[in-house]
């Protein structure tokens, strides 16, 4: 090759590098945004998913890649290990980052209540009546060091156990949960919807006892003693967010679309933009399901202040880490990238 046609080439060659510099970012260039989603079939992370299926990442520019990682810790995993950009998980954990002092935050909410049940199995290997008959017990969460997880070990301890009374079992959250339930594998589990609702399709509502449902806003006064607890929520390092803050915006303004589109429409009508492997072979529970969850998620997408320092006070009553740590909790969320309507 003469001189000529290297030079060419050396210049071909650096254009494509620098084209490719420029789009390989999760930034406001355009590149692609990978978001870990802690168990996307889940009802609490459903406005991700119908952001996606309605256009609205599209629809802003943006090319999202949704990857299902099973849990919010796994999700949290991925985000510290650098294979997601941003999770779709529960709020509580860049509380916990922050004791660790690994800046998170919080950008976007979609739950205003944590919409767990806890729920005993008909099989259980004891009768389980209240929370101190947990003592020994074996309980399902989604997996140990998720916020099914947190819930299990605050709910022992308001009523006088030790955070490690019960024994966590990791089932999922989907139908491994509800074959956990019904064969017995777990004395009690932390459950969340469509999984709920279809194991009390499956083995009657009658025999499926509750200690707690934080479905609604009389639940999680009664549960939790407060009217606002932050829940599912899009989050990522605080140092993402500084750098990509208008990638940030536009993933904010879809999910605030999303939620709109919820709160606009029937349970069926939302159902019908999902995954129809959601439903789990029953498309009427789903919707069911859906429509019942309704009151949970967030009207504008917004983290109140007040709601944020209750999931503080409660993760503070049970984790030594926490409690110990010197907590800035304004610093785990941010309401500066939702629209304002």
């Amino acid at each position: 090759m003469g001189l000529r046609k290297l030079a060419i080439a050396g210049v071909a060659a650096a254009l494509a590098l620098a084209a490719g510099c420029a789009g390989g970012g999760s930034g406001s260039g355009g590149g692609e945004v990978r978001l870990g989603i802690g168990g996307q079939p889940l009802l609490v992370f459903m406005p991700t998913t119908l952001a996606d299926r309605l256009g609205y990442y599209r629809e802003e520019g943006l090319n999202v890649r949704l990857e299902d990682l099973g849990s919010g810790a796994k999700a949290l995993q991925a985000l510290q290990g650098g294979s997601v950009d941003v999770v779709s998980g529960y709020y509580d954990h860049t509380i916990q980052m922050q004791a660790k002092n690994r800046p998170t935050t919080a950008f976007v909410g979609m739950l205003r209540y944590p919409s767990f049940v806890f729920a005993v199995s008909p099989k259980a290997s004891k009768p389980i009546n209240s929370f101190a008959d947990l003592k020994g017990a074996k309980v399902g969460v989604t997996s140990p060091g998720s916020s099914t997880d947190f819930f299990l070990k605050n709910m022992l301890v308001r009523h006088g156990l030790a955070a490690t009374d019960a024994a966590p079992q990791a089932i999922g959250g989907d139908a491994s949960a509800v074959a956990a339930m019904e064969n017995g594998q777990v004395d009690a589990a932390v459950m969340l919807d469509p999984a709920y609702s279809t194991l009390v399709k499956r083995i009657g509502g009658q025999n499926v006892k509750v200690l707690s449902d934080t479905r609604t806003l009389d639940g999680v006064q009664r549960d939790l003693g407060v009217t606002s607890y932050p829940a599912s929520a899009l989050y990522s390092g605080s140092s993402w967010l500084t750098d990509n803050p208008e990638t940030a915006r536009k993933l904010a303004r879809a999910i605030k679309r999303a939620l709109d589109f919820i709160h606009s429409h029937s349970g069926a009508e939302v159902a019908a933009k999902m995954p129809p492997e959601y439903s789990a072979g029953d498309a009427a529970i789903y919707a069911q399901a859906i429509e019942a969850a309704k009151s949970a998620f967030s009207p504008d997408g917004r983290i109140s202040p007040e709601g944020a320092e209750a999931v503080y006070g409660v993760l503070r009553q049970f984790t030594p880490e926490i409690a110990n740590a010197k907590i800035d909790v304004s610093k785990t969320f941010t309401n500066d990238y939702v629209p304002a309507n």
